[in-house]
């Protein structure tokens, strides 16, 4: 998949060019799996900084607008385990069926929510994301952060980066003010996610794919809003009549 966005044969590859934005992938170290987060800590302190500050430097001051999105292989129950020990809840809770996995496929995931949840009982939230999340989602938080320090808005697609981000409204108040969720995913408990994060999603399609496709949609709609306001005349510039 990877590969297939570096050639330009994704979803994300088309809605970028539509959207007029600059497409970015970032690898990271696609050959080494994280730990198995039933048995131990996804990731140890030092792996996790790693990823989040690649994310982070990513992130340029010159962005105008960052649409965060990932590709990553079973991370919808990395997410759902990450909203469930931010926000409390078992995993029947958060876990969807992601890819669109069948029942006993969501009676494993839920399981496996359950055993790390049983496991990891920190409620440190950066300690929390390196034992449930992913590089893609630490990374995400990196790149959250860095674009909070440049001023720069961030567009969040989905279920998956709305949780990789969550824990820094935990860490601040207003940590997340400069972000808009996207889309309203199809994942089961994005929708409850978004509002406990105080976040509206600007669209909602069922999409589910990833990748940021809903953050280039949305993108399409902040364009055209933008150019709205800037382009309107006002009433008293159109000489409309405001009475009544």
């Amino acid at each position: 998949m990877v590969e297939n966005f570096a050639h330009g044969g994704a979803a994300i590859n088309q809605l970028a060019r539509a959207a007029g934005a600059s497409l970015h992938v970032v690898p990271l170290q696609l050959d080494v799996p994280t730990t198995d987060f039933t048995i131990g800590p996804a990731m140890e302190e030092d792996a996790f900084l790693v990823a989040v500050n690649t994310g982070a430097a990513a992130v340029t001051p010159e962005t105008d607008l960052l649409c965060l999105g990932e590709m990553g292989i079973g991370n919808t129950t990395a997410a759902a385990a990450l909203a469930a020990a931010l926000f409390d809840g078992s995993g029947a809770d958060w876990a969807g069926r992601g890819t669109g996995v069948d029942d006993a496929g969501l009676a494993r995931k839920v399981a496996s929510i359950n055993a790390a949840l049983n496991r990891h009982t920190s409620r440190d939230p950066l300690a929390v994301c390196a034992a449930l999340g992913g590089r893609e989602l630490a990374a995400l938080l990196g790149a959250t952060l860095a674009a909070r320090l440049h001023n720069v808005p961030v567009m969040l697609d989905g279920f998956v980066c709305t949780a990789a981000v969550a824990a820094l409204m935990h860490l601040a108040p207003g940590a997340l003010d400069h972000t808009q969720i996207a889309h309203v995913s199809a994942e089961a408990g994005h929708r409850r996610l978004a509002d406990l994060c105080g976040k509206s999603p600007i669209l909602d399609l069922g999409m589910r794919l990833g990748e940021a496709s809903g953050a280039a949609m949305a993108a399409m709609v902040i364009r055209a809003a933008v150019a709205c306001h800037v382009g309107m005349a006002t009433f008293p510039e159109a000489a409309v009549s405001t009475r009544t």
